[in-house]
């Protein structure tokens, strides 16, 4: 349990990407020694010592952990997170103890790459997480070596939502004197796309209030979801290749590109100077929002916004299975390469089953990843009660995606936002920008697979 390597090896390193594109911070990261009370832990050792857990701060900030060296008698400490710095750290053998990431696209690529702690034996001994309680969502942390969903636990979500689904401010449909969309019926793509039109708001030739954010968390899952409502995939079988030439991922592509150049929403060329939907949302600058439920937790001290916001379902092509999917389960891993694993594991059990996952399912900051928590969620005010029973219709249509373990999905959208202002400007068709991505994407999965025998 308490095992440690020195470090990734080189080929393990490059297989990593080396130094990721981005800037990295300046913040330092080096474990301080503790002489605090060693804390008991659910896997019935007792930890001590320092903790450091690489998040982001609205997350897991300062304020947390201060909350859970107060908690555990433990030293914890954060730094922002920043791809960069961790590879960097991962390659050196001095990482961070507890690492953010997103279940559904990091799982296989910290696997896959001997990166991440295999959690069963913390699990099993875990005095706050119990197997029956676990959601199924928490699968996304599994990786067999060929599949999510199966295989040891490298790591657990904070919360969860289904990101296709879309949040409305019913303030700007009355203002543009458009109907409010069923909530029990999901919405088809060219509805959705109309919507946006009619509830943009020009002054001149500047939008002052978008009909439509499309982007979901990443353009290039948000495709892969369209493409599977159209009845098809984007990734291969084998995880090593993909698909942006069939019929259904052109007709995503094909309107991703429609939203696009309509000008109604944020995109590669014109992105939301707020940086996500939250402030543009409450400001009234949003019509349509595309995000899970983890949204409402924004509208819960926000008097005014919390009467005009309105869940809706994930629209649909229709020409495949409804489906509504989670493309993030976000929460917390463990290095393999990390120093005190017990105490590691104390804060995440902490963070992700005690106190704090109670607060947030009560937030309602997304669906807790515990079953025994889901009580938790609110209906107090009438916007939270409305959310909650379309978010519980909803749950029928869950589903799930496999990503690859040969490459991260920021690489795939890096080369996508690359691509985009080309076809967006209509430079290139939607068949050469399929084309064009699908080569570059196919050849650096082949260049990571390689680097992983």
């Amino acid at each position: 349990m308490t095992t440690t390597n020195s470090g990734l090896s080189r080929r393990r390193f490059l297989a990593l990407g080396g130094v990721a594109a981005g800037g990295a911070l300046t913040v330092g990261c080096s474990p301080a020694s503790s002489t605090n009370t060693p804390v008991a832990t659910g896997t019935g050792s007792t930890a001590k010592g320092a903790v450091t857990v690489m998040s982001q701060s609205g997350e897991f900030g300062p304020k947390e952990a201060k909350a859970a060296s107060q908690a555990l008698g433990l030293t914890v400490k954060t730094v922002e997170y920043d791809l960069t710095k961790l590879t960097a750290m991962l390659a050196s053998g001095n990482p961070p103890d507890v690492v953010r990431g997103m279940g559904a696209t990091d799982t296989a690529y910290l696997a896959a790459r001997e990166v991440a702690e295999d959690l069963d034996p913390y699990f099993a001994k875990s005095t706050l997480i119990k197997a029956d309680d676990i959601d199924p969502v928490n699968d996304l942390w599994r990786f067999d070596g060929q599949k999510q969903g199966a295989g040891p636990r490298y790591g657990f979500a904070k919360d969860y939502s289904q990101d296709a689904m879309l949040w409305y401010n019913s303030a700007l449909f009355d203002a543009a004197k458009v109907a409010h969309p069923s909530s029990a019926e999901p919405l088809s793509f060219d509805e959705l796309l109309d919507l946006g039109k009619r509830l943009t708001k020009r002054q001149g030739a500047k939008v002052s209030a978008y009909g439509l954010n499309a982007n979901g968390l990443s353009v290039f899952i948000t495709l892969c979801g369209m493409t599977a409502s159209a009845g098809g995939k984007v990734l291969a079988d084998d995880l090593a290749s993909v698909d942006l030439s069939s019929p259904e991922a052109l007709r995503a592509i094909t309107w991703y590109l429609d939203y696009a150049k309509a000008g109604i929403g944020p995109t590669v060329l014109n992105p939301d100077p707020n940086g996500w939907d939250g402030p543009t949302f409450q400001a009234g600058r949003m019509a349509i929002a595309t995000d899970g439920y983890w949204f409402g937790g924004v509208f819960s001290a926000d008097a005014k916004n919390a009467k005009l916001a309105h869940l809706l379902p994930a629209p649909q092509f229709g020409t495949g299975a409804r489906i509504s999917p989670c493309y993030g389960a976000t929460g917390l891993w463990m290095p393999k390469a990390g120093k005190n694993k017990d105490a590691a594991w104390a804060v995440m059990e902490w963070f992700l089953a005690g106190d704090p996952a109670k607060a947030r399912a009560k937030g309602g900051w997304g669906i807790p990843p515990l079953k025994s928590l889901q009580k938790l969620m609110p209906q107090t005010q009438p916007f939270q009660k409305e959310a909650y029973e379309v978010q519980l219709a909803e749950q029928k249509y869950f589903s799930v995606m496999t990503f690859t373990p040969y490459l991260r999905l920021d690489a795939i959208d890096g080369i996508i936002g690359r691509e985009l202002p080309k076809a967006i400007k209509g430079t290139t068709t939607a068949a050469q920008f399929a084309d064009t991505v699908m080569s570059q994407v196919n050849t650096q999965l082949a260049d990571g697979k390689k680097r992983l025998r």
